[in-house]
């Protein structure tokens, strides 16, 4: 594992492992002059307890110390290395009862190292065998040994508390060190599904916009085209008429798709309001146009909503609901809703049906992202009505005030 999670799995004596380098150097290096000092045994005794502990820094650098960094240690290395630190560590001690204080720099290693069966037999001969040996070595008197026995059995019993704690310490970090790599695993996941949705729902949303404006526009130069085909020959008046729908139509879908390369405004609410933009559709449509209600100015969601949904509906009705349909789109402001209805008197079409066509999937799902509802009647024969409701600012009561206060203040001026 790289990067901050690899660094957040790491264990305590990982990151600080010259600090255990610097511990085992003091605690050797303090242990060499005590025995060097000692006013017992001789000199050559002596000499040779040191002797034994010069080997266990190399020993420590070679082999040591890169068990203490390993996540987990093995334990087959583990044990071998500590075996012979012993065997090197018990004659000393037992030769010159102040080696025992190389026993600070051994303990912590072996529950760092070994599991806690074997950390427990380690330490509990580095802390007795010492001074059993010792007494058989050199017969000391029965105060000596009592006193050397009792600081051999406090100094076991508080190993094995301290070790345990280490023990306890390690799962801890094992088992957190594990946590937080699933939770970075999982963090890491969330964020490629996010970013895989995201571009999942772009590539709808644009689905949708090519769907309710090019490919709508496409679809009625094709009819126009159709249209003039048959007019051509005896009515050239109404043939001009639509070439010139036709010029009228292309245009708007040259401006759309720039407006979705650019990723603005449709181009029919581009410096128009809503009912204006509706207006010049039905235009095109030959539909007829009802507004309900204050108009006001509201947020571009719920305008483009609105006219990409009138686009579809009269699009669906136009291919589906008869050549003689009539088409009328209602617009409605209300204080807090904007709802826009487009009723056709066409064939109609069963709703229960398993497939309604991508654009009125679509159509709810747009409505849908804006908070609002889509609803769609028909019946076969009786016509189609869509209706969009959709959540808009509430008109506060003090733009209220203000604008009867404008009117009144008009009024008194005239």
């Amino acid at each position: 594992m790289t990067g901050p999670g690899a660094a957040r799995a790491e264990h305590a004596w990982d990151r600080t492992i010259r600090l255990w380098d610097g511990y085992f150097a003091v605690a050797w290096a303090a242990t060499l002059l005590f025995v060097l000092a000692a006013p017992h045994p001789g000199l050559p005794v002596r000499a040779v307890a040191a002797a034994l502990l010069v080997p266990l820094v190399p020993w420590y650098v070679v082999v040591g110390r890169p068990l203490l960094q390993a996540d987990p240690p093995d334990q087959g290395p583990a044990v071998r290395y500590l075996a012979w630190a012993i065997a090197l560590f018990l004659p000393s001690a037992v030769l010159v009862g102040e080696t025992r204080l190389m026993a600070f720099a051994l303990i912590p290693q072996c529950f760092m190292t070994l599991r806690m069966r074997w950390s427990l037999a380690a330490v509990t001969v580095i802390n007795l065998v010492p001074v059993a040996g010792w007494a058989l070595v050199w017969r000391p008197s029965g105060a000596d040994l009592f006193s050397n026995a009792l600081f051999s059995v406090v100094t076991l019993v508080f190993s094995l508390a301290v070790g345990g704690w280490i023990i306890r310490i390690i799962e801890q970090s094992l088992e957190r060190a594990d946590l937080i790599a699933e939770l970075d695993a999982s963090r890491h996941e969330v964020s490629r599904l996010s970013a895989a949705h995201g571009a999942l729902t772009e590539r709808e949303r644009m689905a949708r916009e090519i769907h309710d404006t090019l490919a709508q526009g496409f679809t009625s130069l094709l009819m126009l085209v159709q249209a003039v085909e048959a007019e051509l020959d005896h009515d050239l008046p109404q043939a001009r008429r639509h070439l010139a729908l036709m010029d009228e139509t292309a245009r708007q879908n040259l401006a759309e798709a720039r407006a979705l390369v650019a990723g603005a405004t449709p181009a029919d609410l581009d410096g128009a309001t809503l009912p204006d933009a509706l207006r010049r559709l039905t235009t095109r449509h030959a539909a007829t146009l009802t507004v309900r209600g204050p108009v006001r100015p509201l947020p571009a969601g719920p305008e483009v909503v609105a006219l990409r949904s009138c686009q579809e509906a009269l699009a669906n009705a136009r291919k589906h609901a008869g050549s003689s349909a009539t088409v009328t789109i209602d617009l409605a402001y209300a204080e807090d809703t904007l709802t826009v209805s487009v009723r056709d008197d066409g064939h109609g079409f069963d709703t229960g049906a398993p497939c309604e066509g991508y654009g009125l999937a679509g159509l709810r799902a747009r409505a849908a992202e804006v908070g609002g509802t889509a609803r769609v009647e028909s019946r076969p024969g009786e016509g189609t009505r869509v209706t969009v409701s959709l959540p808009v600012p509430r008109v506060s009561r003090v733009s209220r005030v203000s604008r009867v206060s404008r009117v009144s203040g008009l009024g008194s001026a005239q």
